[in-house]
């Protein structure tokens, strides 16, 4: 999810190069400082609490026992305490392509916590959700301006492209990186290729952060431009670990023969999260070579041993990667991570049972 998804918090990485002598899960950065910005779509982050209860969406009837207790999960997280919770959770709705949770989904534009509003506004433009267009307009008028972007993407998706012009301008002219990060992720996200030059410009700018320039990469990626690989290709062979998480996800973004062939070369990674990563952005391109990889993740617990945090996140990264390979021999797993102490791991599961519902 990234969602990358990937997100995802208005912090610069804390790029930490990996330990040589330890092949498991890297020395990633903290919950609160994951390498993307406001989006959060990795299930990477950690506690905070603020209050919202919109009413919860009953799933239909007639639903299998296992998709039943996985819309639950998304319904209850939906509704939790937890901001980060909430905006995976309105991540998953959108990328699941669940209609029925975006009545929810638009009460949490008045969300307080500004993530939270954000995603929500990202997810109506990427549903398409014209029924939402009052609330998407009053929030051009919000106190933060990582919503009012939200917003304006969202205005541009639902059937106003001017406001196109509001991601552009902030992108080229706003004194916060944040702001300019954001609004390169939101420009991939409209599918506007005429701003491919702009975010070009954007990637290269010597004044621009680390969290800039990676998102500009992706968002080219995302909107298909094939001269990025070898920019793409950079960030694979990174010695931060962070660095190549992005890297896979624009590599997945991308999509072409060549960035699958790159992907390829990432499930031999020091770095489990990374080849999970990996395999699962090979399952979003149909090719299953990573199943093997993550089979042995749970076959053989290869997170055992690993500190709390790091289980948490092999087995999201696993999760997630179930999701898009959606074979039997790992959909077996589900269940079993849907009883999970995290809830980011138990939301991941359920965006995965969700996803192979009609698979298999």
């Amino acid at each position: 999810m990234k969602i990358k998804y990937r997100i995802q918090n208005i912090y610069p990485p804390r790029r930490t190069k990996d330990r040589k002598q330890h092949s498991g899960s890297s020395n990633m950065i903290s919950h609160k400082k994951h390498i993307r910005t406001i989006i959060i779509g990795t299930f990477l982050f950690g506690i905070l609490l603020a209050g919202c209860s919109p009413t919860i969406e009953k799933p239909d009837q007639g639903l299998s026992e296992t998709l039943i207790e996985a819309h639950k999960i998304v319904n209850d997280s939906l509704n939790t305490n937890n901001p980060f919770l909430r905006v995976n959770a309105i991540e998953v709705a959108a990328t699941t392509k669940q209609i029925n949770y975006m009545p929810t989904i638009q009460k949490l534009l008045q969300d307080p916590y500004v993530p939270v509003r954000f995603a929500a506004a990202v997810a109506i433009g990427e549903m398409q959700f014209t029924n939402a267009t009052n609330a998407i307009n009053q929030l051009l008028r919000d106190n933060d301006p990582n919503v009012i972007i939200a917003a304006s993407y969202a205005m541009s998706r639902i059937g106003f492209p001017d406001y196109i012009e509001v991601l552009r301008d902030s992108a080229l002219n706003n004194n916060s990186q944040v702001i300019k990060a954001n609004s390169a992720l939101l420009l991939g996200k409209s599918g506007d290729t005429e701003s491919k030059q702009l975010l070009y410009r954007l990637m290269k700018a010597p004044d621009s952060s680390d969290m800039v320039s990676y998102n500009a990469a992706e968002a080219l990626a995302t909107l298909g431009d094939e001269k990025i690989f070898e920019t793409l290709w950079t960030m694979l062979i990174s010695t931060y670990a962070d660095v190549r998480i992005v890297g896979v996800n624009a590599m997945g973004a991308l999509g072409t023969s060549e960035a699958e062939n790159a992907l390829l070369t990432m499930l031999s990674d020091q770095v489990i999260e990374i080849r999970l990563a990996a395999a699962e952005q090979l399952g979003k391109m149909n090719n299953n070579s990573g199943k093997n990889i993550v089979r042995e993740v749970f076959e053989k617990k290869l997170y055992v041993g690993q500190d709390r945090q790091s289980v948490e996140r092999i087995l999201t990264f696993g999760a997630l990667a179930i999701g898009e390979i959606g074979t039997k021999d790992l959909t077996k797993f589900l269940p079993e991570l849907m009883k999970s102490e995290s809830p980011f791991v138990r939301l991941a599961a359920a965006k995965a049972v969700i996803q192979t519902s009609g698979i298999i």
